[in-house]
């Protein structure tokens, strides 16, 4: 099966309004001041993680130029942002903002079809893990992982011969939902069904606390989107990933 992406084809769809209130239209500023509000940075209609936690960042309106203006005042020059939205979310930037690239992703919701599992052979990652799972993402590339990521949320790690070779662990956390991220794989283990099990098991901690697991790939990653989609998840919309520099 080949995935075919289209806006809002999930059991939630988006409202016509680009920058819509569901939380997870704005799921990093929903995270921020809700249930990750102890991690942010600003005040006003900014915030951020701290650069070691993750490279996120949130406004309360894209289209009111005194949140570009908030979240300016929280990076310095040559510093980047990442923000993330409803694809085309970031329009024309003001002064103090230069863009640094986009990359067009879907969001995935998970439905009554996802079978979730313990994943019982895991390990919950932690500060001793973390230069080891920090070197296992620099090297498949799911998405950014920081030296103190894995407090965002439990993360779970599979050890082969030593070794740290699979991880997924919970990211983005906006109220009633958690996304589930740093999905990857060592090369050499990979097609074990590894990750898959991971994604259950991380997914299984979600419904525990009664919330919707979510998650975010990119669009050309249609070899992942098929796969979710398989285990049960759906796809919402479109979404962008906006990295911005400070000038």
């Amino acid at each position: 099966m080949t995935a075919t992406v289209r806006a809002g084809s999930g059991p939630a769809a988006p409202s016509s309004n680009p920058f819509s209130p569901h939380p997870l239209d704005a799921a990093p500023w929903a995270s921020l001041i809700g249930p990750h509000a102890h991690f942010a940075l600003g005040s006003g209609l900014a915030r951020r993680y701290p650069a070691d936690v993750s490279p996120f960042a949130a406004v309360a309106d894209p289209a009111d130029p005194r949140s570009w203006r908030d979240l300016r005042s929280l990076y310095a020059v040559d510093e980047v942002a990442v923000l993330s939205g409803p694809t085309g979310f970031v329009g024309d930037l003001p002064s103090g903002w230069v863009p640094d690239g986009v990359i067009p992703g879907v969001q995935l919701v998970a439905t009554d079809a996802l079978r979730t599992a313990p994943a019982d052979d895991a390990f919950v990652v932690g500060a001793a893990d973390a230069a080891e799972a920090v070197d296992l993402v620099l090297r498949t590339e799911p998405g950014p992982f920081r030296p103190r990521t894995y407090e965002l949320g439990t993360y779970l790690g599979l050890h082969r011969d030593g070794r740290l070779v699979a991880l997924a662990g919970e990211r983005l956390h906006p109220a009633g939902w958690t996304e589930i991220s740093a999905v990857c794989t060592d090369p050499a283990y990979r097609r074990q069904g590894l990750a898959s099990r991971l994604v259950r098991g991380v997914a299984q901690l979600v419904r525990e606390r009664g919330e919707t697991p979510f998650l975010h790939t990119g669009a050309a990653n249609t070899r992942a989107i098929d796969l979710y989609l398989a285990m049960g998840f759906v796809l919402r919309r479109e979404v962008d990933f906006a990295a911005l520099r400070a000038v």
